[in-house]
Parts: C-alpha cells; structure tokens; sequence
C-alpha cells in the first residue's frame, strides 16, 4: 500500500476514534469552546484579560498573540483554504449533540481554528512563558475539538497548528521579543552588592501606580527602607534618604526618575528605579520591569554607568533628562495632558490632547541653528541613540554612546500632517517632513519668550539661548544581568 494512502487510512481512523469516543464532560463543553473560537473572539477575550492585569510582560504577550493569530488568520483564509480542495469528514458517526449547529461550507484543509489557537498560543509564550502555560491547554482543546466535532480531520489540525505557530516566529522576526533584545550591558561599573537590600532607601511617589510593587519588593529585600511621599514633598525626601542611603531608590514614573537624577549626582549615590507610573521609558530601557527584576540587581550589584542629558536656558531654567528633551508641540501636549488627566485619567488625557492638538490652527515654532532661522513643529533630542525594530516603537539598546538623537519636524500649514508623515516615516529616514542626525550637544537661539519645553514629561518655560548636552556615563543604575541564552 502506498504511503500517502496509509497515512489518509490513518487519518480517517484516528477521526473516527475521536469523533465517536464519548468523555465525560466533553459533549458540552468541547462544541461550545469550538463555537467561542468563531472569528477568534474567545482569544480576544483572553488577551483583554492577561492585558488588564497592566504589567508590561502581560500587555506585550496579548499584542503579540493578537498580532500572530491576525498573521495566521491571513494567510490561512488567503492561501491555506485555496491551495488544497479537501471535503469535510462525513458526520455519521458523530453523535448529534456534539455536532455544531452550522456547519462549516470551506475546504477542510487547514484548520482555521487550530490555526488561531497555536498561534495566539506561542506569541504568547514567546513573550511570556507564564502565560503561554496557562494560555496552551485552552488553545489544545480548541484544536481537539475541531475533530471532536467532526468538522476536521486530525491532519487538518496539525497543518493549522503549524501554520499558526509558524506565524508567531514570523511575528517575532519581524518584531523582536525583549529576551532577544538583552538590557544594555555596558559599561559595567562597581555597585554595592546589597543582601537583603541593607542600604537600600526607596522613595515611592504616591501618585504612581505601584498597588503590590513595593510589597514585592519587602518581601525580596526586606531590609530596605521604603519611605512614601505626596509628590509636591518628593524632591524633599529624596534629599532626606540620600544622606543615610549606600543605594538611592526611587519608585514612580519617568518624572519621578528626573527628579531623583541631580539628587543621585550631587551625593554620588547608585540608583535605583522601580518603574511605578503611567511612563517608564527609562526602567523599561534598562531592563527593569517587575520589582524581581530590580531586587536581583539590587543584591547581585549588577549595574551600568548611563549618560544623562543636561540642559540650561540662559538665565532660565537647568535640568537633566533621562529619556528626552523637546520643544514645539510636545509640551503643549504635556501641558493638555496634565490639564485633564485628573479628571480621565493619564491615558485618556493623552488620546483627548492629542487630539486637539493635532485639529489645532496654531502656528510653527521658530528657532535659530548654526545661524539660520527654521519653522518647526517639534524639535526632539533622545538621550543616545533610539532605534526602531520592525515595527516596534524607538527603544535604546546603549545608554552611555555619549550622543543625543536629535530630530527635527519641519514647519507647514498643520501639525498634524507633518507629524503623522513623520511618523510614519520612522526615526531613522530623512523625508521632506522632518530631519534626524546624531550630536554629542545642540544649541538653539531665536526662541521666543515663554517658548515651553519638556523634559521626561516634566515642562518648563526656557529664556533666551538654550544649549543641550551631555553628561558621559555619569550615573550609576542598577539594572539585571542579561538572560542567559
């Protein structure tokens, strides 16, 4: 006997095996999974769900599922149902109560279903192994009851599974996992190694969102001390705990990361950053993402020297960023967003002042470089080098290359066009909309008075000449070693 005829014998046999054992439990609720699989609604339900617990990891997983099952959706429905015409299994020997009320009218080959769940299934795992552990046995019974139904055949289910596994590295590849891109790893530098967390003071901004963040931490490190303050008293407290701190802590968002930035440098202190706020652009970058991730550091005295960016406005004010420096329309947006986020919230402020920013009639700003005066939307300056991957926002995979990535969007009628094109265009391609080159310092002249500007989401009004630079490999942070390969 043929292969190809003994393996469609097999086939046929292990279908039947399936489709007419009868396990107990099974005849309700394998059909009624199978029918929430519809249109891959039952694991849109679950990415709501693991995305709702609001850690990064868990909201990286269920984009990443997402995005591998709309791969695998594609392709099946485009290429997989028309390369091979196959009849779906006779039903005779499928009892009636499992049969599905609507019969599926495609071709049997691949399963669609099987495609989904394997899909959303690994994208999740590569993000997250957790929650692909507890997202795996769901998306297994989707695939077995594709054949408990009868509506497929055993090999239907593994060529979709395949297919959609297979979409979910192709999705990786296209958009990098965090484990691929390892934390920046140099250059090292000499840390207090703090077991227990001995040393160790951390500020919480109570404003953050930290609910369970720095009991973890306790729990992990319980010598540390943690000392929470209202933010109007933070920079206060955090003069307070560098003169009894080896270690500075700070948890919060990126503003509350600033704020500790001069305090560190002035008392040559380490620092460490617990990422608790609506931003966290600079512990994300670092590696930093859950309070396991810190404390290992922490007791390991596992860290880096980064750069830090410094600007001054004449007789105006002086500061340092973390993450980033603009002017233009970023800090009216800031300034919008702060306007209304008590009332609905920081991400709903953001979405409702960009939006009105973008609708806006007002006017480019104007600025003087190397001598000629420009008409800008928006200058931005990245403490070192963002870099986008696929179709990743910029992440930095080197904090201390002593650079600052300057980019400038040019004036036009709006800023919404010039901004959204842009955008699009990404941070690396010079277009007609905007310019990018990398610089160790930049100096601006022309502004006019009261010109807004925004430092890691912190606002302030510069006054006459403003010069941005840097502070090479100045600051000492904690962050967790590389995962092993």
């Amino acid at each position: 006997m043929p292969l190809r005829t003994r393996l469609i014998a097999l086939d046929h046999q292990t279908f039947n095996t399936v489709a007419t054992r009868h396990w107990p439990g099974a005849d309700r609720l394998l059909p009624r999974l199978s029918r929430s699989a519809n249109h891959g609604l039952l694991w849109f339900g679950v990415a709501a769900g693991i995305a709702a617990t609001r850690t990064p990891r868990a909201r990286r997983a269920a984009l990443r599922g997402t995005a591998s099952l709309s791969l695998a959706s594609a392709t099946i429905n485009t290429l997989g149902k028309r390369s091979v015409r196959r009849a779906r299994p006779l039903l005779d020997g499928v009892p009636l109560m499992r049969q599905l009320k609507r019969q599926p009218i495609t071709t049997s080959f691949p399963s669609g279903h099987s495609a989904s769940a394997a899909a959303f299934a690994t994208g999740v795992a590569l993000e997250s192994r957790g929650w692909g552990a507890g997202v795996a046995p769901v998306a297994g019974a989707v695939a077995l009851s594709r054949v408990y139904t009868g509506v497929h055949f055993p090999s239907d289910v593994l060529a979709g599974a395949a297919l959609g596994a297979s979409a979910a590295f192709a999705v990786r590849g296209m958009v990098p996992t965090r484990n691929l891109l390892p934390p920046p790893g140099r250059p090292r530098v000499d840390a207090p190694a703090l077991p227990g967390g001995k040393g160790l003071v951390l500020v919480v901004n109570s404003a953050a969102r930290t609910p369970g963040r720095t009991e973890a931490l306790l729990e992990a490190l319980p010598l540390a001390d943690v000392v929470e303050c209202e933010p109007g008293d933070l920079d206060a407290e955090l003069e307070k705990a560098a003169g009894r701190a080896r270690v500075l802590g700070v948890c919060g968002g990126d503003g509350t990361a600033n704020a500790a930035v001069p305090v560190a440098l002035r008392h040559r202190l380490p620092l460490a950053v617990l990422p608790g706020g609506t931003l966290n652009h600079f512990a994300y970058d670092i590696g930093v993402e859950e309070p396991r991730d810190l404390c290992r550091a922490v007791e390991a005295g596992d860290a880096v020297a980064v750069d830090v960016g410094r600007f001054s406005s004449g007789s105006g004010p002086q500061g340092y960023f973390l993450n980033t420096f603009s002017l233009g329309v970023y800090p009216e947006l800031v300034r919008l967003r702060d306007h209304w986020a008590h009332r609905i919230g920081g991400q709903a402020a953001a979405v409702l002042a960009a939006v009105r920013l973008l609708r806006s009639d007002r006017q480019p700003l104007s600025a003087e470089f190397r001598g000629r005066q420009r008409a800008l939307w928006l200058l931005f300056a990245g403490n070192c080098t963002y870099h986008r991957l696929g179709f990743t926002p910029g992440r930095r995979l080197d904090l201390a290359d002593g650079l600052l990535d300057v980019r400038i969007v040019h004036g036009g009628r709006r800023p919404g066009s010039r901004l959204l094109a842009a955008a699009l265009t990404g941070p690396l391609m010079r277009s007609p909309a905007q310019a990018a080159v990398r610089l160790p310092r930049l100096r601006v002249d022309g502004l006019e008075p009261g010109t807004v500007v925004a430092y890691d989401g912190e606002v302030a009004v510069a006054q006459g000449e403003l010069l941005i630079d840097k502070l090479p490999e100045a600051l000492t942070v904690y962050r967790p070693l590389p995962p092993s390969r």
